[in-house]
């Protein structure tokens, strides 16, 4: 056997084995955009900007959670930025208009935004409409009906106990980034450690090899709806309290962000990979490259453009390793390969001579 075989052979290096891991391969280029914003704008890291950042993040962040169980599924739901708007602006309303109490009003708001989920579910699982299609056509009704439901204005008036809540700032961030980092936390543990994750993974890898497991995956993709829709309304209702009314502009193209987000961290839009850890790296690579883009002045236009373009690298990366196209521990073996020639060839030199 030769030297180059039994290098390869070799047990793998603690590099290669860092390198191999997925999140590890998200978080270099997260390091190489707060290296390359802080080089261009010192003030981008400080106290004030990082705080921002993780501020508005977690919004999109909260909604990233759910939609990452269901892209793992192999669905996806666009709808999710006017469900948020539709939740707090249903919240809004109970309390400011109706004096409904300020938990029975979130209660009865999240289950509605839930019960849309179920509806999106059931859509899509059972009558067999295209998820793309069965969504946006939701995100259009639940945009409507928050208008119909606010007559177009945004609903003042909230609780006094909405206002402080929304005005603390617990860890000097807010409650929002409390949450998303809590729900990051409990749904790596879910898809890693209990049966329903492994349930989610199988379905979105192959549902006919799911179902003859025994599973089933008609529930495990409604669940994911309706657990994806709820927490939309979620992040829309923590805003709300956040900017102490019903603003008709809450979710607002928040589809976009979320979707790229988890598309940025990892998961796959083909079903049945991807990782709470990769869509919290994700998330924070959107929003590092938006802040980072005002930091250096670049035209607010263009940051959009940035943002689609971080999107679609992300998809093209993705379909690659799932293709075989890109292999890292293959691109790592050739490298190992390549330095041991390179190192070999003063051998061969004194063997011409």
């Amino acid at each position: 056997m030769t030297d180059p075989d039994r290098q390869a052979d070799a047990p793998p290096s603690l590099a290669r084995r860092l390198l191999s891991v997925p999140e590890v391969g998200i978080l270099i280029p997260l390091v190489a955009l707060v290296l390359f914003f802080y080089a261009r704008e010192p003030a981008f890291l400080n106290r004030e900007s990082i705080t921002t950042i993780l501020r508005f993040m977690a919004f999109v962040g909260i909604i990233a959670v759910g939609q990452t169980l269901l892209i793992i599924v192999g669905e996806i739901d666009i709808s999710v930025g006017s469900v948020a708007g539709l939740g707090a602006i249903i919240a809004a309303h109970l309390m400011a208009k109706a004096d409904w109490c300020a938990g029975a009003a979130i209660g009865f708001a999240l289950l509605a935004c839930a019960a849309i989920g179920l509806f999106n579910g059931f859509l899509i699982t059972r009558l067999g409409v295209p998820a793309f299609i069965a969504t946006i056509g939701m995100l259009y009704m639940a945009r409507g009906v928050k208008y119909v439901i606010c007559g177009g204005f945004p609903v003042s008036g909230l609780p006094e106990a909405i206002k402080r809540f929304g005005a603390q700032e617990p860890l000097g961030t807010n409650w929002a980034f409390v949450i998303f980092i809590g729900l990051i936390i409990v749904g790596d543990l879910v898809l890693r450690r209990t049966v329903y994750g492994r349930a989610l993974y199988a379905t979105g890898g192959n549902i006919e090899v799911a179902r003859l497991a025994g599973i089933n995956t008609f529930w495990i993709k409604m669940s994911a709806f309706a657990t994806c829709s709820l927490l939309s309304g979620l992040a829309g209702i923590l805003l709300m309290a956040q900017l102490r009314s019903g603003s008709t502009t809450i979710g607002d193209g928040w589809e976009l962000k979320v979707i790229a987000g988890t598309v940025v961290g990892g998961v796959s839009l083909l079903g049945g990979a991807g990782s709470m850890l990769g869509t919290l790296i994700g998330v924070t690579i959107l929003f590092v490259v938006e802040n980072g883009l005002v930091f250096i002045k670049v035209d607010p236009h263009w940051q959009t453009v940035a943002i689609g373009l971080v999107m679609i690298l992300a998809v093209m990366v993705d379909m690659a390793r799932r293709t075989g196209k890109l292999d890292v521990r293959r691109w790592l073996a050739l490298a190992t390969r390549a330095s041991w020639l390179k190192g070999s060839k003063p051998d061969v030199k004194e063997k011409g001579q």
